[in-house]
């Protein structure tokens, strides 16, 4: 296994991340840079995934690649068997049936992202072990996005919600909701 850690952090988000035979190494690349962005724990490369070392890396990376924990890792579905039995919500970000909109999905911290192939998605083995699907709303007409997008999308969400979490109101309490143009109102 490889790992790279260059300098101490002030802070971690506790996600970590899983590709899992992610073909563009512009994405693996934007994958780091975004994990550094926004501190997550460890990036798990598995399959065909390529990992540091590798210039198309490092030149989306801009340097993300040394700062960020990273294993390279043969058995994905035992990694992900390890995190589960160390308490992490495993959590695949694909289009299924039963996937559950990112807007509204409530994480059980600490959470290990799972993304697939940009074509093929997630293989069907590693789609099993995770307990939760997630899927970004589309509105558009081509229904999809760039995986090192999505993972920005999902990553910064997972951001917001662990740093402002939704406190559940009481029965009977005013709602704040958007209007739109302007500060929310009570309902």
């Amino acid at each position: 296994m490889s790992k790279s850690v260059t300098h101490e952090r002030l802070a971690e988000l506790p996600v970590a991340l899983m590709l899992d035979n992610v073909r563009s190494l512009y994405n693996v690349g934007a994958f780091f840079r975004t994990a550094d962005a926004v501190c997550i724990e460890t990036l798990y490369l598995s399959g065909y995934t390529g990992s540091p070392p590798n210039k198309e890396i490092t030149k989306t990376a801009l340097g993300a690649e040394t700062t960020v924990a990273w294993e390279r890792t043969p058995d994905p579905v035992a990694t992900l068997q390890t995190l589960r039995g160390r308490g992490y919500e495993l959590v695949a970000v694909e289009t299924t049936e039963s996937a559950v909109d990112l807007f509204t999905w409530q994480p059980s911290f600490p959470v290990c992202l799972l993304f697939g192939n940009e074509v093929e998605g997630t293989s069907p083995a590693l789609l099993d072990l995770c307990e939760t699907h997630v899927q970004i709303p589309m509105l558009g007409r081509k229904r999809s996005l760039n995986v090192a997008t999505a993972g920005g999308v999902v990553l910064y969400e997972l951001l917001r919600k662990y740093r402002y979490p939704v406190e559940r109101a009481e029965p009977g309490s005013p709602v704040l909701v958007p209007t739109g143009d302007g500060p929310a109102r009570s309902r």
